[in-house]
């Protein structure tokens, strides 16, 4: 008989009891990718810390401007900051249906001597916005120091790598020849620039302030009698408190902070994503010509079938992760754009998913690329031997030039070239050579050149100022990085799975 899902949800055993955590759904992003120090940032404990950090914040400010507060209210609730009675907050939310009420409750509850004071002249997106500043402040400052070390390590790759002859590519066809190490200093600035947006992301904050229910800050003016210098003088302390100037508050918002905002904190860690991405899809595509490898554990498993394979997995979960990251940047676009008026409450669902997960899934996406940057392998041989099988048809631009020099026709020299290359590209389709130089020194458009420009000459000649351009690279745009953040550099990420 087919078991009903009401009845295949409830125990074996009948009882009723709660299901065990592995009955319920819960976030790879918990289990499986973020680092435990992004989890706690994102965490319930913290964030409704804050949010009585908050509370504390405005009813210390309000005391010193005046007004009735009894030392022993805003005692009570310093002493009861991290004291969370969550289940009493579940039972008033079921109950009124409102989460920043409920823990106004709860914290009532355990600061008793605070109860009538606590949330005073607040909306709540008063609490919630100014809370999750101080979220963006904390999870901002870990991504940069992170993308720094994606940075530190890609540097020293590079580095070691500096003069190492490879194929280039563009259209994934083979192109002129480059080094490995220029390669990574591509790689590694596109993590410049993306840390240069967080950076400025962070640095950028701006707390909503103290405005009440549609930013005209009237409740607050009703509290100090209409006197509008101690409303600013209020929110002035209140932020200084916060740990931001008194200049950091948006001049003018709605019930909430410009949920542009959102947007255009997001886009910073779409862009640190996407170059998460466009690094591993690179190592991806190098692992599968066999010319790089991600570090791989003594005992770690390829595929369940094939029992030889070395898969670049932790590339392919830093790009799931990384893509998951892009694509919220559109809800956060789409909710801006729908806010109604002063203010619409479809913003909060999307946004208790959106800006947690954003910030979790690009950490364990930074993670990845630490502890694949730090291990990477450069396969020498691998990378010799495609550059050489491919080298006749890399070194045809210098021969053009050469021809030019003599007298001949730049287009007529072009055609020629890409004549002989077609041939010798279908021949070897079909198991024959690479004789393209051979041919082109038959030609008399290109007579005495390939011994003069080509024969006697190495690969690593071909490079142009590749090698070079690593050495200004590294001084002049890693090292002040490594400086900035020479406290952090050491830390090495822990993969889970």
């Amino acid at each position: 008989m087919a078991t009903s899902p009401a009845t295949a949800s409830q125990p074996p055993d009948g009882s009723g009891a709660s299901p065990s955590p592995q009955e319920g759904y819960r976030s790879p992003l918990e289990t499986r990718n973020a680092s435990t120090e992004m989890r706690r940032i994102w965490s319930e404990q913290h964030r409704f810390g804050l949010w009585r950090r908050v509370w504390l914040a405005v009813a210390e400010s309000q005391r010193e401007l005046g007004l009735e507060i009894s030392d022993a209210a805003v005692e009570s609730m310093r002493a009861n900051l991290d004291h969370i009675d969550f289940e009493s907050a579940a039972r008033h939310e079921a109950r009124i249906r409102h989460d920043v009420m409920a823990h106004v409750h709860a914290f009532g509850e355990v600061a008793p001597a605070a109860k009538g004071v606590i949330h005073l002249g607040m909306t709540s997106q008063d609490v919630v916005c100014n809370a999750e500043v101080l979220q963006w402040r904390d999870a901002l400052a870990l991504v940069t120091s992170k993308l720094a070390r994606v940075i530190d390590r890609l540097g020293a790759f590079a580095a070691a790598h500096r003069a190492v002859a490879t194929t280039g590519f563009t259209h994934f066809q083979p192109a002129q020849p480059t080094t490995v190490g220029k390669r990574a200093c591509l790689w590694a600035q596109d993590f410049v620039l993306a840390l240069s947006r967080v950076e400025e992301a962070h640095t950028s904050l701006r707390l909503k302030g103290l405005r009440g229910a549609t930013g005209t800050q009237a409740s607050f003016l009703a509290l100090f009698s209409g006197d509008a210098a101690k409303v600013d003088a209020l929110e002035a302390l209140f932020a200084k408190r916060l740990g931001f100037d008194a200049s950091a508050c948006w001049p003018v918002c709605g019930q909430t902070m410009p949920r542009l905002a959102d947007a255009a904190m997001l886009s910073g860690l779409a862009l640190a994503a996407a170059a998460v991405h466009k690094w591993a899809t690179d190592v991806r595509l190098l692992a599968g010509l066999g010319e790089l490898d991600e570090p791989i554990e003594a005992n770690q498993v390829g595929s369940s079938a094939m029992a030889y394979k070395r898969n670049p997995m932790r590339c392919e979960r830093a790009c799931g992760l990384s893509r998951f990251v892009m694509g919220l940047e559109a809800t956060a676009l789409q909710t801006a754009s729908v806010q109604w008026l002063e203010r619409s409450l479809d913003d909060s669902s999307a946004r208790r998913l959106v800006i947690p997960e954003a910030f979790l899934a690009l950490d364990g996406a930074l993670d990845l690329a630490i502890n694949v940057a730090a291990g990477l392998e450069a396969n020498r041989h691998a990378i010799s031997r495609r550059l050489e099988a491919e080298l006749p048809f890399l070194v045809t631009e210098p021969l053009l030039m050469a021809a030019v020099a003599r007298g001949a026709d730049r287009q007529e020299a072009h055609e020629v070239i890409r004549h002989h290359s077609r041939e010798v590209q279908a021949a070897m389709r079909g198991g024959g050579g690479n004789d393209l130089l051979a041919r082109l020194s038959a030609d008399p458009l290109f007579a005495g050149l390939v011994d003069r420009e080509v024969s006697a000459t190495s690969a690593a000649a071909f490079t142009g100022r590749a090698a070079d351009q690593v050495d200004r690279f590294l001084a002049e745009i890693v090292e002040p990085i490594r400086t900035r953040f020479a406290g952090s550099l050491a830390e090495r990420p822990e993969l889970r799975v």
